[in-house]
């Protein structure tokens, strides 16, 4: 799940994206911010992984916010949202990684996350280091191969690991477990919840429209999808 920050001086252009960007499901925080100014302060208390940024605003307009921040050592990813098209090639020199048109339509706003997501994603030679992750059992620590885990569930300041046969305690945050095994097929589902995609038997649809997952190889247990992330897991899914 990405962090995203809308920077635009017009507050109905900044709630029409945000809308659409929670409707994707594929958004964990959303950072308003109505300057160039007040992007970096929050920057610096906040996460961005993606910054949405409009070009034409008073004093400090988007095309010098996005010059600035190109100079930083791992600044956010760029995507431009204006009702401009000239400024298109100035924006791919500041490394922008996509050029949004308003008003902003639902399927190039996906597109514009692919992109962004494609760009985080590690280099394949690093994965070979989170093929199997250290946990807890009987006061020893074990080495549990990935693709053995059903699903992980957030117990107190503890990670849950459960595989078919066997559960194990792991110190390693949920945040970090979702870094690290998102590339090898597994999906963030809820707040307390990951599952690997590969073991999903099921999926139920209960009262409200809210989802639940069956895992194969867990008998009787059954996990609730946040109504945010249901979009972007019936993507992954491919329903």
């Amino acid at each position: 799940m990405l962090h995203a920050m809308i920077v635009d001086d017009e507050a109905p252009a900044r709630s029409e994206l945000k809308y659409l960007l929670e409707e994707t499901g594929r958004v964990d925080s959303i950072v308003e911010c109505s300057s160039a100014r007040e992007a970096v302060e929050r920057l610096m208390e906040a996460r961005a992984d993606v910054m949405f940024l409009d070009i034409s605003m008073p004093k400090t307009s988007g095309m010098q916010l996005a010059e600035a921040l190109h100079k930083l050592k791992n600044p956010p990813a760029i995507v431009f949202v204006t009702a401009y098209s000239e400024y298109a090639l100035e924006a791919f020199d500041v490394d922008a990684i996509d050029y949004l048109m308003k008003p902003v339509e639902t399927d190039r706003l996906n597109q514009a996350l692919d992109k962004v997501q494609t760009r985080m994603k590690p280099p394949t030679t690093t994965h070979t280091s989170v093929e199997r992750i250290p946990v807890e059992k009987s006061g020893r620590k074990v080495l549990v191969p990935i693709d053995q885990i059903r699903y992980i569930e957030a117990k107190d300041d503890y990670s849950c690991i459960y595989t078919d046969t066997d559960r194990y305690l792991s110190t390693i945050s949920l945040a970090k477990l979702e870094d690290k095994l998102t590339p090898h097929g597994f999906f963030r589902v809820h707040r307390g919840y990951i599952v690997n995609l590969a073991y999903v038997e099921d999926v139920e649809v209960v009262s409200s429209g809210i989802l639940q997952l069956g895992i194969n190889g867990i008998e009787g247990k059954k996990i609730s999808v946040s109504r945010r992330r249901v979009v972007a897991l019936k993507r992954a899914l491919g329903l």
